[in-house]
């Protein structure tokens, strides 16, 4: 089962803006799109391997969760890690 996304104030915001229909264009919106996809295309590069080794036990848990998002498991390991490493990743208090 797919879990409903969860969003932050921000995208909240944006979502609210849009139903509301008080979004505005912005100038040059080609090269904002063209810019905006650039970086998301570098964010996304996927040119280096790495190779772990972890416990059977924390794969199938690793598995499992990423199987809930409705994710490969591998592409499900590479987002938390780059969540990590980019300070996104919060633990839940």
């Amino acid at each position: 089962m797919k879990k409903k996304p969860s969003y932050d104030n921000e995208e909240l915001e944006i979502l609210q803006a849009l139903e509301a229909g008080t979004l505005k264009s912005v100038r040059n919106a080609s090269a904002q799109i063209k810019k905006h996809r650039a970086a998301a295309e570098a964010t996304f590069k996927k040119d280096q391997r790495l190779n772990i080794r972890i416990s059977s036990r924390d794969l199938k848990n690793l598995q499992a969760r990423a199987l809930e998002e409705g994710v490969p498991y591998q592409t499900f390991a590479a987002s938390l890690l780059h969540k990590f490493v980019s300070g996104h990743l919060v633990s839940p208090r």
